[in-house]
């Protein structure tokens, strides 16, 4: 693997089917929620996944410089370009099946105040939804869908 990162290199064999790679915490169980909801309204198996605890989820996180910043969001990496926070969260919805890529629109919003928002839930999500003791890596079934 000449030259390539080894996150690249176990991209390589997927790399026709998985367009974007979603990063999340592992440890919160509105963010394993939410990969499942993603998961189930993917039907082309556009999106992986890596956790933001796994060794792909940090390895990617030191390749775009913020392995000293375990961001308090989620993580979209599309096309070489990053996106967190509301930035993330509508990018991934206008890739899922209808009625969810219409609040693809939210968009037009003011990226301060939707973030306003996001931080908002970001903040107590542990409180409202709690928190799992164990990483979740994988979902029986869409093992080839996680990054480790």
């Amino acid at each position: 693997m000449y030259g390539l990162s080894w996150v690249q290199a176990i991209l390589q064999p997927v790399k026709r089917v998985v367009d974007h790679i979603i990063l999340f915490d592992g440890t919160c169980n509105l963010c394993n929620a939410t990969v499942q909801f993603i998961i189930k309204r993917d039907p082309k198996g556009r999106f992986a996944f890596a956790s933001l605890q796994s060794h792909a989820g940090k390895e990617l996180l030191r390749q775009h410089s913020l392995e000293n910043t375990v961001p308090d969001s989620v993580v979209l990496l599309s096309a070489g370009q990053l996106f967190v926070q509301s930035d993330a969260v509508l990018r991934i919805l206008r890739q899922l099946t209808s009625p969810w890529r219409l609040f693809s629109f939210l968009l037009v919003i003011p990226r301060p105040l939707r973030d306003f928002f996001y931080r908002l839930v970001a903040r107590y999500r542990f409180r409202f939804f709690g928190q799992r003791s164990v990483c979740m890596h994988t979902l029986p079934g869409f093992e080839g869908r996680f990054l480790v």
